[in-house]
Order: C-alpha cells, then sequence, then structure tokens
C-alpha cells in the first residue's frame, strides 16, 4: 500500500493550462523546462534545465525528439557474433566441467566453492548485456532515446531466463533503440519476426498441425487490441497464420520455412482468407482501438495515470492518420495541455532505473562497476532484460510501498555517501549494494541510518542557490522544509531523501 502522505502527494494541485500559440511561443521557464526533461529523460541536471528554459515549448519538444539516436554509444560485448549453435556448445561444455568438477569433489570430500564460481554463459552474458545498458543510459546524450527503449521493452517483453541466447536479445534491444520513435506498425511487423520474441513466446516451434498460441494471445491482449475485442477462436486462426515463422539454428536470424506454414483459410475478426502473419498484423492495425490502447500506455508513462477519454482519441486517430508514425504522436501529447498541466506535476512514480541512473547523472558520478546497478535494480523491483512476466512491469504506485522506499533511501544513502570518495578517482565506492548491505551498512561503527547526510557536490551543483536547487531536483516541494542556510552539500541530500524525490 502507498504510504498516506506520498498519495497525498501524487494528486497534485493547480488549474488547467489551455494552451495558445502565444503559450506555445513564450519561454518556459524553470519549472516546465525540469517538467518536461524528467518526464521524457532521466532527473535533469541544472545545466539541462538552464538550457531549455530559455526555449519555448515548441522548440523544447523540437530538440528532444530530434536528437534521438538510433544507435548506441556504448560498444558492444564481444560474444554478439556468437551463433547459436556456438553458444549452446559452449554453454554445454561449461556445464560438463562444472559437473565433472562436483563429482570429482565428491570423491575427494572436498569443497564446491571453485565449482560454484563456473557461472554458465547465460548468467555470464546477461550480466554483460544489463551493465552495458546500464552505461548507456548513464552516458547516453538522449536520455528520451533511452526512455523510449525502456517503454518498448516493458510493451514487447522478452527476458534472459527464458530466451537465454542473449545476443538475440541484445539486437532486439537495438530494434527498439532503432525504431524509439519510428513507426509502430513497421516495429509491430519486426517484432513479429524478432528472434528474441520468437523463442519467448514460443514461436520458433509454432508449424502446421501444431499451432503454438502465445504470441498470438499476447498480439492481441497485450500489443493490440486488448481484450473485448478478439475471442479464442481468433487466437487460435492467428496463431495457425504465424506457422513457419522461425529462428535459423545456425545464424540466430529469423527465417520462414514454408512447409510448416499452415496455408489453409482462416477466420480473423470477422474476415476469412489464407492468411499469413502479416495479414494478421495488418488487421489488427486497422483496429481503433490498437491505436487507443497504444495511446494509453504512453499517456500513463509521460502524463498522468489517468488518461483523458477525449484525447486518447484524438491522440490516436493522429496516429492512424500518419500511418503509425511516433514522432507526431509525441510531439502532439507533450505539446497538449495535459501535459503541461501543473496539476500533473508529480503524479508519477520514478522507476528504479529512473531513480538510480537519474541521480548518478545529476551526481556526475563515475560509475565503473555497473553490475552493482543491476543487482540494485533487481532488489528494488526492475532487473532489466528479465522482466516479471510478458505483462512487464505494472510501474506506477506499484514501483512503492513501504519496504520499496526504505530500500530506494537507503541507496540513495550509499550515493550520497560515495560522493566523498568518488570525485577524482575513477572507482566509485557502490553506488548501490546487496539486500544486506543497504539494510544495514555500517559506517564508522555506525548504521547509516543514524549518519547525518551531506553529499560532496560536483561542480554541476556548486554555487547554485538552495531554492533553485529544489525547484530543479523536485517535482513538488517537500515533505520537509529545507533550510535556505543549510549547507549545500546537505541542502541537496536533504532533497534526495526527501519522499517527493521518488515523483517525477
Amino acid at each position: 500500500m502507498l504510504p498516506a502522505r506520498i498519495r497525498t502527494l501524487a494528486i497534485g494541485t493547480g488549474l488547467a493550462v489551455v494552451l495558445s500559440g502565444a503559450a506555445l511561443a513564450a519561454p518556459m521557464g524553470t519549472e516546465q523546462a525540469r517538467h518536461l526533461l524528467a518526464r521524457t529523460g532521466f532527473q535533469p541536471t541544472p545545466q539541462e534545465v538552464a538550457a531549455f528554459e530559455r526555449l519555448s515549448h515548441g522548440e523544447a519538444v523540437e530538440r528532444i525528439l530530434s536528437t534521438m539516436r538510433p544507435k548506441a554509444a556504448t560498444p558492444l560485448p564481444d560474444w554478439m557474433g556468437m551463433s547459436p549453435a556456438e553458444f549452446f556448445q559452449a554453454n554445454r561444455e561449461i556445464r560438463r566441467e562444472k559437473r565433472e568438477m562436483k563429482e570429482a569433489a565428491e570423491v575427494k570430500g572436498e569443497a564446491k566453492d571453485r565449482r560454484d564460481r563456473i557461472v554458465g554463459l547465460v548468467r555470464q552474458q546477461g550480466g554483460d548485456a544489463k551493465a552495458w545498458w546500464y552505461r548507456e543510459m548513464l552516458n547516453t546524450t538522449s536520455p528520451f532515446t533511452e526512455r523510449m527503449v525502456l517503454f518498448w521493452h516493458n510493451h514487447f517483453t522478452s527476458s534472459v531466463q527464458k530466451v537465454k541466447y542473449v545476443p538475440a536479445l541484445m539486437r532486439q534491444n537495438e530494434l527498439f533503440r532503432r525504431e524509439a520513435a519510428g513507426n509502430y506498425a513497421r516495429l509491430l511487423r519486426d517484432v513479429a519476426r524478432d528472434p528474441a520474441m520468437l523463442m519467448y513466446l514460443d514461436g520458433a516451434t509454432s508449424r502446421k498441425g501444431q499451432p503454438n498460441e502465445n504470441f498470438a494471445r499476447e498480439l492481441l491482449e497485450l500489443f493490440t487490441v486488448g481484450e473485448g475485442q478478439y475471442g479464442e477462436q481468433d487466437i487460435k486462426e492467428a496463431a495457425r497464420a504465424f506457422t513457419g515463422w522461425s529462428v535459423d539454428r545456425q545464424t540466430g536470424a529469423y527465417r520462414v520455412y514454408p512447409a510448416l506454414h499452415d496455408d489453409g483459410s482462416k477466420d480473423f475478426l470477422g474476415r476469412s482468407g489464407n492468411f499469413d502473419g502479416d495479414d494478421i498484423l495488418a488487421a489488427v492495425l486497422a483496429h481503433p482501438r490498437t491505436s487507443e490502447r497504444l495511446v494509453e500506455k504512453l499517456w500513463r508513462e509521460f502524463v498522468s495515470p489517468q488518461p483523458d477519454a477525449a484525447e486518447v482519441k484524438r491522440l490516436a486517430a493522429l496516429l492512424r492518420q500518419n500511418d503509425y508514425e511516433m514522432k507526431p504522436l509525441l510531439q502532439a501529447l507533450f505539446l497538449s495541455a495535459a501535459f503541461q498541466d501543473p496539476k500533473n506535476r508529480g503524479t508519477l512514480f520514478k522507476s528504479p532505473v529512473e531513480m538510480t541512473v537519474g541521480t548518478l547523472r545529476l551526481l556526475q558520478m563515475p560509475v565503473d562497476d555497473t553490475l552493482r546497478l543491476v543487482r540494485g535494480g533487481r532488489l528494488l523491483g526492475q532487473d532489466i532484460f528479465d522482466p516479471p512476466n510478458v505483462k512487464g512491469w505494472s510501474g506506477g504506485e506499484k514501483w512503492i510501498s513501504s519496504y520499496t522506499l526504505m530500500l530506494r533511501e537507503q541507496g540513495l544513502q550509499r550515493i550520497i555517501q560515495a560522493t566523498q570518495v568518488a570525485y577524482g578517482r575513477r572507482d566509485m565506492a557502490r553506488p548501490m549494494a546487496d539486500k544486506e548491505q543497504l539494510e544495514e551498512t555500517p559506517v564508522e561503527g555506525r548504521s547509516m541510518r543514524n549518519v547525518p547526510m551531506a553529499l560532496r557536490l560536483p561542480p554541476a551543483l556548486n554555487g547554485i542557490e538552495t531554492a533553485r536547487l529544489e525547484r530543479i531536483l523536485l517535482a513538488l516541494p517537500p515533505l520537509t522544509a529545507v533550510a535556505r542556510d543549510a549547507a549545500p552539500g546537505a541542502a541537496v541530500a536533504q532533497m534526495m531523501l526527501d519522499p517527493v524525490y521518488q515523483l517525477k
């Protein structure tokens, strides 16, 4: 259950703003610049806010959309070229070595420590992939690109645990980045052929006479029209249409096996024909609920927890008129009166990734070991590349409970403590940690719960008055007022540890 004081904050106050041409042309100012940057990226820095507050809202939105990156800047892991055959052969050899060491240890009565240190390729490469993505989010020049990649990752879910062949998941991540604000129809068609998705929802083994219904079911329920718009027979017929869409075992690429495709007549959403997978996709894209449900999900991601029904229909019509091009939709969404309405500030909660990455970007913290961030995200409920199920993370209020709020505060305390040693060094001191370390980490003989928090300010936060920092760091006034004569490091630490810092 959400703590009552945080729930009250999330409601927000203020009057609706009705935009005019003059309003769009005027400089945004600090609060609106901070709001736009926080919603479309991670925690903005004072320098980012200063650069945007002089722009009009239209100019600012155009800048965000025009500077997206279709490719990651972080070098890909060196195992990306490994084929499925090579991957699974290497994994078998590792498992055999581990089994042989276990048998030898049992005969000799030796400890199993060395055997347990042998990690399979799935776990090793999965950790590498997650750490790689954290590095990209920390260093990107286009935070909105990464936010959209996270959005698509939570819309079209796939996981390391199910897929196992990690290079396929990395290529799926590349697809989401390439189409981050591209064309949804094209993205949907590419996802239906994506090897990671074909493995995750068992399409790779679907064949004539034995169609697997998993992808067809999620396509209708989660990716497009939604419940109430189709029946069980539609799922069965769609599954037949996708048979034969598979993955080449040698290359890991998408491949069609004509002999495995069911080329018989099918009945789908009131129409009959010799449909294949592309026909099914065309049918669901023509259905108005597909565009409406996508707009609703984007609204909850960027605007407020409760979509406005009239605005959803207006924006969904715009999306269809533009043949599912995302940029016109995103521009209209961010220029809408609802997005800029002050009552919608502070109504959304930061995800664990947003909180951690945003804080580290704000403090300009050097992070060499991003695997610690992976473990911290898992502890807080967001294990990237491993969403909990096909529905992804629920988000919203589900991110926050009394327990996770405590863990978030302890993670922030560790980051604050790390600033004392981070600057001038490249080995940042444990920005996030494991559960036991977070809950009770001694500092000079005391628990961190009892340590007065103050951080060493990075150059980006030096020389800025407390009142302005508060307007940049927090979406709403803090629960505990920050003394204007407080030492700068203590003031910033207090803001970061205030529950309002969890809102965006």
